[in-house]
């Protein structure tokens, strides 16, 4: 559930999203068991040995991704974004749009007030205009309607919710309700 971080002097209106450390306990059996495995093997055979290094290989690299930094927070000015690949402050102005796309990826397209250099790594789900990764919702304990009710919030208009519905779903006008009666 998301909490308002209420650490930042502006009567707690900003939403601190938190990364979903799933993984973490799977990286620690991976790396512990590797290091056992290559205990036991001692002057055993060379496949075991390489099998338990690619475990603990394996096990570090999701450890060391699990544990690196991470911030993601949604406020009335804008997006606070501390990823691999990403990281600063950006102004809601400061995007053409912002949408929501199945693959559970916020995506930016870049306004007239951004920064140049930030990459173009996706592309917005409606119109296809080159647009900038912001927000894996597969990375964040939150969940993706609570997300897109902070961004509706905070970045009103330029907020896309690209998601398709399941058939059936009701939408927020309520059209398929409508067409069901």
């Amino acid at each position: 559930m998301m909490h308002p971080d209420t650490g930042d002097g502006n009567g707690g209106n900003d939403v601190e999203l938190h990364r979903n450390r799933g993984v973490l306990p799977l990286a620690l059996v991976c790396v512990a068991g590797g290091v056992m495995v290559l205990a036991v093997a001692g002057d055993g055979p060379v496949l075991r040995m390489l099998v338990a290094l690619g475990i603990v290989a394996i096990g570090v690299k999701v450890l060391v991704g699990a544990l690196r930094p991470y911030r993601c927070v949604l406020g009335p000015d804008g997006l606070e974004v501390r990823r691999p690949g990403l990281r600063g402050t950006y102004r809601w102005e400061q995007f053409a749009a912002l949408a929501l796309d199945d693959a559970g990826r916020l995506v930016g397209v870049p306004g007239a007030g951004l920064p140049p250099g930030l990459p173009a790594t996706a592309r917005h789900p409606r119109d296809g205009r080159p647009a900038v990764e912001l927000l894996d919702l597969r990375q964040v304990r939150e969940s993706p309607d609570e997300v897109t009710a902070a961004l509706t919030r905070y970045a009103g208009d330029r907020f896309t919710d690209a998601r398709t519905r399941p058939t059936g779903a009701d939408d927020e006008t309520g059209t398929d309700r409508e067409a069901t009666a």
